[in-house]
């Protein structure tokens, strides 16, 4: 039976014990050097006073090796890993380990003092201590958390914005991939040849999977710099050197290799599956990478992280002109993608809807957050006979003349910006209420030109260079507006309030 990831992983290794799992430049680590790892970091939890069963334990590191090892122990020990961005503000780490309250930090001799300077209230080991001492795996102890787990206990936490400037914590569970696991390698026919060049953070949903799919199926992850998207080139060249055959990546990357025509210069034949997600890629720039790589199969996966992964998938199969958006296409296997309008009815072909889901792949709810949890979790309002959760997205869709869905927006104001999902409002928070620099501001998205933009009135001194430095110091680079506008008085509705969409429909209108 299949009830946790532990179990799953073993299996993997006994088949390819000596087989590279991660290639960490010049390092690598094979399947039984992880397990081996992993098991030693699980027997220490168990044994001390962190060993309590599903409990978050924080790892502090960049994407490195050693985020696999003490994620792999976290799933041995029948805990929850929750991966930190060491590149985001220390005043947002101490929200987010306020609100989550992990059992225990684990980060290397590079990041300790930094988390331990921050005075977090929370107990902070380093992984060369634990692997550097006489320390041996417990089998017993070890064996006896298996049996312990079930498929329904979470597995991970992935941090996402919230409208209060506290970030949500999603809690995913290994049913959940379990699931998308199936239909992914059903579908794709992943066997395990695949070597993955993994570009994303440790904190996305993206790194998750391509964790999971090395246990499940015995994948190789290659670890791509994150420094080298700001040169693509070199990008490209390293992933032609370890003939890199599958990638799964937010597009803005893609879409500067497009512009800059490097796929006619940098040759990826051993490139055989591309999956792309996080936002909208421009079909101009996704036609480019088409015509470059005819061998490769191209994939749009659409889904939040409150969905496991994603939920809706499509392998494009047919050619589109420039202008014509590509379809986010049909529901996974084991997945209901429902479209519901005003009346919480089911739209008709063609009428635009707001995006809910249901299935084993929903999230299990935010962590210490039951509020925010019963506001996007909700029941299902076409069945009135026995409880059944859904997740309203926000995001709204249709379904066109081939029956596909095509994704049109977001209903509110969260949005998808560089992979990362942020509500804006969090953002509009900090400026007026934390830190107190504007009385009045209005943060919308540019989704044309992907900019997100900030509207305040003039009543102070206060200029666009203060703004940004102040919030660079709360949020990380890719929260902060790009566009400034700062006016006399903001557009106001008949009640009083801001008028948002006015001011979103001058900076996507023109």
């Amino acid at each position: 039976m299949r009830n946790n990831l532990a179990k799953l992983f073993e299996n993997t290794v006994n088949k390819y014990a000596d087989k590279i799992c991660v290639v960490d430049k010049d390092e690598q680590l094979t399947f039984s050097v992880l397990r081996e790892r992993g098991r030693r970091i699980a027997t220490y939890i168990l044994q001390t006073k962190y060993g309590e069963k599903n409990k978050p334990i924080a790892v502090f590191l960049p994407k490195c090796k050693e985020v696999y090892e003490i994620n792999i122990a976290c799933i041995y020990s029948g805990n929850i890993f929750m991966n930190l961005d060491v590149k985001t503000p220390m005043a947002r780490i101490h929200n987010i380990i306020d609100l989550i309250q992990p059992g225990l930090i684990v980060t290397n001799h590079q990041y300790i003092d930094i988390i331990q300077n921050e005075n977090v209230g929370v107990d902070v080991v380093c992984i060369e201590e634990l692997l550097n001492t006489e320390l041996y795996p417990d089998d017993t102890l070890l064996m006896k958390r298996q049996k312990e787990m079930i498929d329904t206990d979470p597995l991970c936490i992935i941090n996402t914005s919230g409208s209060t400037g506290t970030p949500k914590g999603v809690v995913l569970n290994h049913r959940s991939f379990f699931d998308f696991l199936d239909w992914s390698v059903e579908t794709f026919g992943f066997d395990g040849s695949e070597k993955i060049g993994a570009l994303s953070p440790v904190v996305f949903d993206i790194y998750d999977y391509e964790f999971c799919l090395m246990i499940a199926k015995g994948s190789t992850i290659v670890l791509l710099d994150n420094g080298l998207a700001m040169f693509p080139a070199k990008l490209l060249t390293y992933m032609q050197e370890q003939e890199i055959n599958f990638i799964f990546w937010v597009p803005s990357i893609m879409v500067n290799i497009a512009n800059m025509d490097l796929l006619s210069k940098i040759s990826l034949n051993s490139l055989r599956t591309v999956w792309f997600a996080g936002e909208v890629f421009p079909t101009k720039q996704f036609n480019y990478w088409k015509k470059q790589l005819p061998q490769t199969v191209f994939a749009n996966l659409y889904g939040p992280i409150e969905i496991t992964l994603d939920c809706t998938y499509y392998i494009v199969d047919r050619e589109f002109d420039d202008s014509e958006p590509l379809p986010i296409g049909y529901a996974c296997e084991n997945t209901d993608v429902l479209l519901l309008n005003e009346d919480d009815e089911l739209c008709k072909d063609g009428e635009i809807g707001e995006i809910c889901v249901r299935g084993t792949s929903l999230a299990m709810g935010y962590y210490n957050n039951p509020q925010k949890t019963d506001q996007a979790f909700v029941q299902n309002p076409l069945n009135k006979s026995y409880p059944e959760l859904i997740y309203r997205t926000g995001d709204l869709a249709f379904v066109n003349g081939r029956k596909e869905i095509v994704f049109k927006g977001r209903k509110d104001s969260l949005i998808k910006h560089m992979g990362y999902r942020i509500e804006l409002g969090e953002i509009e928070h900090v400026l007026i209420d934390s830190l107190g620099i504007v009385k009045y501001a209005c943060v919308v998205y540019q989704y044309e030109k992907k900019a997100i933009t900030l509207f305040y009135e003039k009543e102070n001194s206060v200029t666009e260079v203060e703004i940004r430095k102040a919030l660079a110091k709360v949020f990380p680079k890719y929260m902060i507006p790009t566009v400034y506008y700062c006016m006399e008085e903001l557009p106001r509705n008949t009640n009083g309030k801001i008028d948002r969409l006015m001011l979103s429909k001058k900076v996507n209108e023109g």
